[in-house]
């Protein structure tokens, strides 16, 4: 292995833009995502339909919507990404 001078090693390139792929980390990433908006939004719905005063149940419903609103924006993306993409009908079959 050839030595690079050290200021050469410690050079960072940066991308113009992100790849095209997504790896198996970024997948689990985005799964988790939803899952923690969807499990929120339950969550939030279940204590406001057992709360008895008005204001915290109205805040709880507001907090829930807000992430069923997350959770729908990622997918949202994720579906228009998946169309732009070739060879996209195949790729919606696994949606």
């Amino acid at each position: 292995m050839q030595q690079q001078p050290y200021n050469q090693q410690n050079q960072q390139v940066s991308m113009p833009q992100p790849p095209d792929i997504l790896s198996t980390k970024d997948l689990s990433y985005i799964d988790d995502m939803l899952s923690w908006n969807l499990l929120a939004m339950k969550k939030a719905h279940f204590a406001a339909m057992h709360c008895q005063d008005a204001s915290v149940k109205n805040a709880l419903e507001k907090c829930g919507q807000m992430h069923q609103n997350h959770y729908n924006k990622i997918l949202n993306h994720l579906q228009a990404h998946l169309q732009t993409q070739p060879g996209s009908q195949q790729n919606q079959q696994f949606m």
